[in-house]
């Protein structure tokens, strides 16, 4: 019997009821790690076109897109089988290719495919990110933020597009075209692992918890484990990565600890915990 279909809460970022949308939504990060949200002010028009000029820049030969490959600020190209090694995989990396965009348009470290080739390439993606950043700042939370977005393709075959993992920070908001093939597991610490099939609906971005708010929170909201199967076709998809702003010491929250749960975590810059992420993640290049 394969993976169940995972029945995860569907947030209406409209709702008159503020309390009781805010009390879904800590409800379903408890529960799943992962939600949907509705009416985000993100249009699909937006949408179509970050997916358009994805799907032209990636659809490039190996040497074009390379020439744009991720520097020391890790922005930029992310070939397949870069990142994302995993025991169960059998020690190969995720199918998937990235190209990552961050914040910082005062000292950009951003880098851009030519505009005499993707005249609306820069554009498109830093209207996208801009959207993003209204959301989470009005409505996913209230600190200084540092992100990066990714636009990813995931290429089909029998392995995976993107193997089992938790992500860095506090919150990635996700969007995908439609194509199937997301999963989360709930219990990452259960064996065997249970796997859940995450479904599209249309218009709505998936939300979930990362490995900074797990720290942050002394582990009352945990990270999902969540990885991408291939279903015989590529797939696209967008991911906005939250993030406090670097300076930011993580410290347990006064609520989420007491005598009986003191912190399980010491503090930690924002900053220096992302670098040991990202160095972990990159160790083998």
């Amino acid at each position: 019997m394969g993976p169940v279909r995972a029945d995860l809460p569907v947030i209406d970022l409209q709702s008159p009821d503020i309390a009781a949308a805010t009390k879904s939504i800590r409800q379903a990060l408890v529960d799943y790690g992962f939600l949907y949200v509705i009416n985000h002010g993100i249009d699909g028009a937006t949408m179509k076109s970050v997916y358009a000029e994805s799907k032209k820049f990636f659809e490039q030969p190996m040497e074009e897109k390379m020439a744009l490959e991720k520097n020391s600020s890790h922005r930029g190209y992310i070939r397949p089988d870069f990142e994302g090694f995993e025991a169960d995989a059998g020690g190969k990396g995720d199918l998937l290719e990235c190209f990552h965009i961050g914040s910082g348009k005062s000292n950009d470290a951003n880098q851009w495919p030519s505009a005499d080739r993707f005249p609306s390439w820069k554009e498109t993606m830093e209207s996208y990110y801009d959207c993003a950043i209204f959301l989470k700042s009005d409505y996913v939370c209230m600190f200084g933020p540092f992100t990066t977005g990714s636009a990813m393709k995931s290429k089909y075959g029998s392995d995976h597009g993107a193997n089992a993992h938790t992500d860095y920070g506090m919150l990635t908001l996700l969007s995908t075209d439609g194509t199937p093939g997301l999963q989360i597991c709930r219990d990452k610490d259960a064996r065997p692992q249970i796997w859940e099939d995450v479904h599209h609906i249309p218009g709505a971005l998936v939300v979930n918890i990362g490995d900074l708010l797990e720290r942050w929170t002394n582990n009352v909201y945990r990270s999902t484990l969540h990885r991408v199967l291939m279903v015989g076709k590529e797939r696209y998809s967008v991911a906005f990565f939250v993030w406090p702003s670097p300076d930011t010491m993580v410290t347990c929250i006064e609520s989420c600890c007491s005598e009986a749960n003191p912190p399980r975590y010491p503090p930690i810059r924002s900053d220096e915990y992302l670098e040991q992420r990202l160095t972990s993640t990159y160790k083998y290049k």
